[in-house]
């Protein structure tokens, strides 16, 4: 590992006055990938520098996915900021599967010894964040009009404006980690860039509640009405969504016809979900988009800016976990080695777990969700079911999909 060069200080610039500062790798994005990846960096002495749109409390009260496969559990743990994780975080060795009163348990452990952590998203960002910061890191909040320049180039550049003040962000390497709707794509020339998208007529519909959760394992449910997932927060927080149509409104779904419908699609004999106050409420739209390279020059697509799965395989977070650890890893090998190799094809390398995770996300939605509600095809859903219950080698490769193939080398 090379001698750290000292870090560069970020000071509250005067009103109206230009700042110029430089680093290595600037991280545009303060969610999981940018944080995760400034950690990784950070730990083989490589500067970054971190700039965010929103404001500090909106980015670590953001309510997303709250599944992190083993690998992802891993690399938190081995970058120092699993403490609060390892005490809060609940293991699930196995899901249970529903359909038409009828539950089978699938035993992940079993089937591939690998398990599952529920951690929210909300959370893992807290304290990335916070280790970040405590180790001296550079993080800038609520920065606006953020432009990207001379990503074609080995000098590339960030301009932007904080607390009233133009800056400007030398750097050797820009990553784009700032989703979906982000800076860093639309950065990329169109021509470059092949984008496939794919806007389901479906959405979900979902509860953050007050309540225990009524199983020890998450629950997805096939019914003839449509989709339900029961999982969790904590010992006292459930999360629970149904499958709605896409065009749906959050004003016509006052939380108990919310609850009506989740005690149908669930139901089993003697069981019932448990209810309580809503803490929060809202309808999540499903699209699957990837573009192609996730990368352009020295700009480098990682998490949501590169691809958006379907939540119903739970990869978002965990691909935006790997994309930025071999990230990290041909970064490391730029500086060290003198090797661009892996940066070369840090694109062809993410994008094969993409397209598995969004292979696997899309065959999850077709198994569960009633869609256009065909009956042919509902059959077919349950006959799909009935194999998983059957085939050993069925329920073992649906498994290994589920907790999350090992991770891919960079090079």
């Amino acid at each position: 590992m090379r001698a750290r060069a000292p870090p560069v200080r970020i000071r509250s610039p005067r009103q109206g006055e230009e700042f110029q500062l430089r680093t290595k790798v600037a991280i545009i994005g303060a969610g999981p990938a940018g944080l995760t990846l400034a950690l990784l960096l950070q730990r083989h002495g490589i500067d970054a520098v971190v700039v965010e749109a929103r404001d500090r409390e909106y980015v670590q009260a953001r309510v997303r996915a709250g599944l992190l496969e083993q690998n992802t559990v891993d690399l938190l743990h081995e970058l120092g900021v699993g403490e609060r994780l390892e005490r809060e975080g609940l293991l699930h060795t196995g899901i249970y599967l529903r359909r038409r009163g009828r539950t089978e348990h699938l035993d992940l452990a079993a089937l591939t010894g690998r398990a599952t952590t529920i951690y929210g998203q909300q959370e893992v960002v807290k304290d990335l964040i916070k280790a970040w910061l405590q180790r001296g890191g550079q993080l800038q909040f609520e920065v606006e009009e953020v432009n990207l320049h001379d990503i074609d180039t080995e000098a590339p550049r960030i301009t932007y404006n904080h607390a009233g003040s133009e800056q400007l962000l030398e750097c050797d390497f820009i990553a784009g980690c700032d989703g979906f709707h982000g800076v860093s794509r639309p950065s990329v020339p169109k021509q470059v860039l092949t984008e496939h998208n794919v806007v389901h007529p479906v959405g979900w519909l979902g509860i953050l509640v007050e309540a225990a959760p009524a199983t020890d394992e998450l629950i997805y449910a096939w019914h003839p009405n449509g989709f339900a997932l029961y999982s969790m927060r904590s010992p006292k927080i459930s999360r629970l969504y149904i499958e709605v149509p896409a065009e749906e409104k959050i004003e016509d779904w006052p939380d108990e016809r919310v609850w009506a419908e989740l005690q149908v699609r669930l139901a089993t004999e003697g069981w019932r979900a448990n209810e309580g106050p809503v803490i929060e409420k809202s309808i999540t739209s499903m699209r699957s988009f990837v573009t192609e390279p996730m990368q352009y020059g020295r700009l480098f697509l990682a998490g949501d800016a590169a691809h958006i799965v379907p939540p119903t395989g739970a990869k978002g977070l965990n691909l935006a976990v790997n994309d930025v650890r071999l990230l990290a890893e041909a970064l490391v090998e730029h500086y060290d080695n003198g090797s661009d190799a892996a940066l070369s094809s840090y694109s062809d390398t993410a994008l094969r777990r993409v397209w598995r995770a969004m292979d696997f996300s899309n065959e999850m939605l077709m198994l569960f969700h009633r869609l256009d509600g065909d009956p042919f095809e509902q059959q077919l859903q349950l006959a799909r079911l009935d194999h998983l219950e059957r085939s050993q080698s069925a329920a073992r490769s649906f498994a290994e999909n589920y907790v999350g193939m090992p991770p891919t080398p960079a090079f």
